[in-house]
């Protein structure tokens, strides 16, 4: 498993327990102990989230409930739940999440015409 900013030993997760998990529709890796947004970033995810006005790229900033950008859905068959904030969520293998507040997707959001305009 390639995590390139995952440090090689230390802090409280089990490396010896891999977890499958979805985000956007691609499929990461992380361990037992991880929190979704530590699973992201050791996966090189920086971009989670758009600003819900002018649609403006947000990132991990905190490492806990303070977190005011990272917030994603939960997807569980056919329920989901909006607003979680990624930094609280314990990573389980099948986990299913997408980001907000973007359309098509995170990283090419139409939504950010909105934030060229406003200048």
């Amino acid at each position: 498993m390639t995590q390139p900013f995952r440090l090689a030993q230390g802090g409280l997760i089990d490396r010896s327990r891999l977890l499958g998990f979805t985000y956007d529709g691609k499929h990461y890796q992380g361990y037992d102990g991880d929190t979704l947004a530590s699973a992201l970033l050791a996966n090189g995810v920086h971009l989670v989230a758009r600003s819900f006005k002018y649609h403006r790229p947000r990132g991990i900033v905190a490492a806990g409930r303070d977190e005011p950008n990272a917030l994603v859905q939960l997807e569980r068959g056919a329920r989901t739940e909006p607003n979680a904030r990624a930094t609280e969520i314990e990573l389980y293998d099948g986990l299913v999440a997408s980001s907000q507040n973007c359309w098509p997707s995170v990283r090419f959001d139409l939504g950010a015409i909105a934030n060229a305009l406003s200048r």
